[in-house]
């Protein structure tokens, strides 16, 4: 049975998330749809690629995935189909799968150019799962668009390295619901740099000087507990994308606070590695 999933702005209070669900039923009785988010912050693409980038392998090849964020049609907007490791991708051609481009080449691209026979001003409903349930059917790509080669990327989304090759220079490039910080600095880019150097990380006033593994990594265990230093304890991990994160152990936004509101951090903020 096909898999479709949907990753969208669309939140959880209105019709529009239901709606584009329900259009994919009729068009396709026999198929599995899965929610991976529809809580991306409005227009938010960075956010969205970075979340489609971390689920989508978790899904099996010839899976479909819905990117509904600033799907808006316009002369600088263009709908695409992406056909990238063993996956379909469906979304404007405004970045937003730029992070997975950066690291695998898509094997087809094609510009949507089904719209002359479709009334819509809601595009995921009535554009993207057109095309979604047609390649879930087995369609090929041609049929429903031209190919292309070239797609837009999101700028920003890269760290930079100096001259001295002795700092890497960052980004944050999203929060996660426990309020932990994401940078754009990858494991491989830092060990590559990094050349097992003593390092110091600066975000703000905050500066660490060990990465875990795991967030339990930081706690002593072998310290009674009513000695630990536990609730509250920042730390900086390798997270499960590989990417570096700045956290709170067990945090929790709205009462301990988390590593964006106690680090003053929000997206885009610098997050610096010094190498020694």
């Amino acid at each position: 049975m096909p898999i479709i999933t949907l990753t969208t702005d669309f939140g959880e209070k209105d019709h529009f998330a239901g709606a584009v669900k329900g259009a994919i039923y009729n068009e396709l009785e026999q198929v599995r749809i899965v929610d991976i988010s529809h809580s991306v912050s409005p227009f938010h693409i960075t956010e969205a690629a970075y979340i489609i980038q971390n689920a989508y392998r978790s899904f099996p090849k010839g899976t479909v995935h819905i990117v509904g964020i600033d799907a808006e049609l316009t002369p600088e907007n263009k709908h695409i189909a992406v056909y990238l490791d063993g996956h379909y991708f469906i979304c404007a051609n405004n970045g937003i799968i730029s992070m997975l481009t950066s690291e695998i080449k898509p094997e087809k691209i094609v510009e949507i150019n089904i719209h002359d026979r479709i009334e819509s001003n809601f595009p995921v409903l009535d554009v993207f799962v057109k095309v979604a349930c047609h390649i879930a059917r087995g369609g090929t790509l041609e049929v429903i668009g031209k190919s292309m080669e070239e797609l837009k990327e999101i700028t920003g989304i890269r760290p930079v390295v100096n001259k001295e090759a002795n700092q890497i220079i960052g980004n944050v490039i999203y929060i996660d619901n426990y309020g932990n910080v994401v940078s754009n600095i990858t494991k491989s880019l830092f060990e590559k740099i990094g050349k097992m150097r003593s390092f110091q990380i600066v975000a703000r006033r905050a500066k660490f000087s060990t990465i875990y593994a795991n967030y339990s990594d930081a706690i002593n265990f072998n310290t009674p507990k009513e000695k630990r230093e536990e609730d509250g304890k920042k730390l900086a991990i390798w997270n499960s994308s590989n990417y570096l994160e700045l956290a709170i152990y067990k945090s929790n936004p709205t009462t301990v606070g988390s590593a964006s509101s106690l680090f003053g951090l929000e997206y885009r903020d610098t997050i610096t590695v010094n190498f020694q």
